[in-house]
């Protein structure tokens, strides 16, 4: 009994509720990380199914582009040996196989004919399997009995076989056709196929490729030791055949380094497998090939007894899963931690509680507090009241200031807009001047008379100021584009001539005409003028070209530059007020804002582009001269 008094941990102890929450903690925090491991585990599984579909996908459409250039490039001349023949060399030839003057007519028409089809070897052989004649002359008189496509096609079909050439030992692809004279079958006419091009193509798969023939056995390979390994053990007696025939030459075939499924889908014609590690490895590469495992993904060459093998690389499958793996896990452990914040926020919550039923057990209590809260609570509610009149009043005031920013903004904009004929008058004025020096008084009289009416536009320019509330309309009418486009022109004449300016006007002599004022036309050709003007100053060669046409029921007025265009990240933004991408100083960026605002109170549109030889391009849409109605 003493021992259980003097043990804290023991039935009603004061260290049992401390013991209680360190284990109840030490759990809670075992559940959180087998939650996390669970979710990584998931994801990671889900990832690699997901990834390794989308990777099989993206290999067979690869392998599907890859199998049909080998297929071309392999069988592009197979019906080439048929027409063979039909030589009459050949043919008598083979009726007089001793004949040396016919031999060598054969040889030159085999030679000629094989240079044409860019083979490596095209020859005849008789019935007993002599070559008579081919195209390459170290060939006559073999003995090519032995080969399966001579035998094939001597019994009257057509040979397709791969084989190591006897005399320069060079695979190929040997294509094989009889040679009839009447039903009888006299003769065979073989094609050799080089491979060359397959080799060279391995590198449009990005991944590690073979071909293997009928017997299993890899003819050709983007890995070179993998050439002459067989996919699958050969019995006794084809290994026997194989060096009767001597279709490999004198290699040795061995076992292919890794263990493949040659299993394959008879609809689709693939072959898939993931390679586990260790299985099937034989030396140190097939160990680290076979140990990073791969999918293999297969196709039979139509045509041929061909099969054609991708090995595509698992690792970034895993890897990228393993990343997605973590994430999750994190995810996870980001939503129990944001649980157990919530959790302990709803305990403090009902903490709080607690405290305000407590508190509310002594209001009866206070009751001079409260007054005193009562008061201030009333002076606080005065002093909000007068805060929500003055807010109020501020509120009258902002109003009116933004009334006073718009008219700012107005008058900024008119007073941009007046820059450009103010120029034009004072260039006017000096040249007035220095024609009245000259006594050319006819050019006086006509500078005035522009400089009259520049000072008219100025005054159609300052018009709006008169009414800010009470803004008055454009008087549309017959505007001749031609004289438009002169007269913006004329102000920019110095300029132009000055920075050496190449102007394509083709408006000049065109009758056309649209239904606005003409005045503010004119305002928005100088606007359209002048910023091609100002985004050719840094060219060296510097052209505007300006045209105009009817089409889709309007008037299309066309500006365009030869400066750099238009950035298409602030080609939306040319239209709003204040914006420019000129160097400070160079204009307010209200120009095109008001020009397009002129266009759309005529009834048109204006619109920005880049052109696609260069250059900016503005198009300004407009109403046609309506046509009057009979009475």
């Amino acid at each position: 009994m003493a021992a259980e008094a003097q043990d804290p941990a023991s039935e009603g102890g004061p260290g049992r509720p401390l013991r209680w929450r360190r284990r109840r903690s030490l759990g809670l925090t075992l559940l959180a990380l087998g939650l996390m491991l669970l979710a990584g585990w998931g994801a990671f599984t889900v990832s690699v199914q997901r990834r390794t579909e989308q990777l099989r996908a993206e290999s067979n459409h690869q392998l599907d582009l890859f199998a049909a250039a080998v297929q071309g490039m392999v069988r592009r001349l197979e019906p080439m040996p048929a027409t063979v023949q039909l030589s009459t060399e050949v043919q008598a030839l083979l009726r007089q196989p001793g004949d040396p003057a016919r031999a060598q007519a054969a040889s030159s028409y085999l030679r000629r004919l094989n240079a044409h089809l860019g083979g490596v070897q095209l020859f005849v052989q008789d019935q007993r399997g002599i070559v008579l004649a081919a195209s390459d002359p170290a060939l006559v008189g073999d003995d090519l009995s032995f080969r399966p496509y001579f035998l094939e096609a001597l019994s009257g079909r057509v040979g397709r076989h791969f084989a190591i050439g006897v005399r320069d030992g060079v695979p190929g692809y040997y294509v094989s056709h009889p040679i009839h004279d009447g039903a009888k079958v006299v003769g065979v006419a073989v094609l050799k196929i080089g491979l060359d091009p397959v080799d060279e193509a391995w590198g449009m798969l990005g991944a590690p490729a073979l071909l293997a023939d009928s017997n299993q056995v890899v003819i050709l390979s983007s890995r070179p030791e993998w050439t002459y390994t067989a996919l699958a053990e050969l019995p006794l007696e084809r290994k026997v055949d194989l060096q009767v025939t001597r279709l490999y030459g004198d290699h040795r075939i061995t076992r292919f380094p890794l263990q493949v499924d040659l299993r394959v889908d008879e609809d689709s014609q693939i072959v898939e497998g993931v390679l586990p590690a260790g299985l099937g490895a034989s030396g140190a590469q097939g160990r680290v090939a076979a140990s990073r495992g791969m999918l293999v993904l297969g196709r039979t060459l139509d045509g041929t007894d061909w099969r054609l093998l991708m090995f595509a690389d698992l690792r970034p499958v895993r890897q990228q899963a393993a990343q997605d793996s973590l994430l999750a896990g994190v995810s996870a452990g980001f939503v129990l931690l944001l649980m157990l914040l919530v959790n302990q926020r709803r305990r403090i919550v009902q903490q709080k509680l607690q405290l305000n039923a407590e508190l509310e057990e002594k209001v009866a209590a206070r009751t001079q507090a409260l007054s005193d809260t009562n008061a201030r609570l009333r002076k606080e509610v005065r002093e909000r009241e007068q805060a929500e009149h003055t807010l109020r009043e501020a509120q009258d005031e902002l109003v009116h200031a933004g009334k006073m920013a718009a008219l700012g903004q107005l008058a900024t904009g008119i007073t941009h807009e007046l820059t450009q004929p103010l120029g034009a008058i004072r260039t006017l004025s000096g040249n007035a001047v220095a024609f009245m020096q000259r006594g050319q008084l006819d050019a006086v009289s006509g500078n005035l008379a522009i400089m009259a009416r520049l000072a008219e536009q100025m005054g159609a320019i300052i018009e709006p100021l008169k009414g800010f509330a009470r803004k008055s309309k454009a008087q549309p009418q017959a505007a001749r584009l031609a004289t438009a486009v002169h007269n913006a022109l004329f102000l920019y004449h110095q300029r132009i001539r000055n920075e050496q300016v190449t102007v394509h006007d083709a408006t000049a002599d065109s009758p056309l005409a649209a239904w606005c004022d003409p005045n503010r036309l004119e305002q928005v050709l100088i606007n359209l003028i002048g910023n091609g003007l100002d985004a050719m100053r840094e060219q060296p060669q510097r052209a505007l070209w300006i045209d105009a046409a009817a089409q889709d029921g309007r008037v299309a007025l066309r500006v365009r530059d030869q400066g750099p265009g238009l950035d298409p990240a602030l080609r939306d933004r040319v239209f709003e007020p204040f914006f420019s991408t000129k160097s400070a100083g160079g204009g307010l960026g209200l120009g095109l804002a008001i020009s397009r605002d002129i266009a759309r109170e005529a009834g048109g549109e204006l619109e920005a582009d880049n052109h696609p030889d260069g250059g900016a391009c503005f198009t300004l849409w407009l109403p046609p001269v309506p046509t009057p109605t009979a009475p």
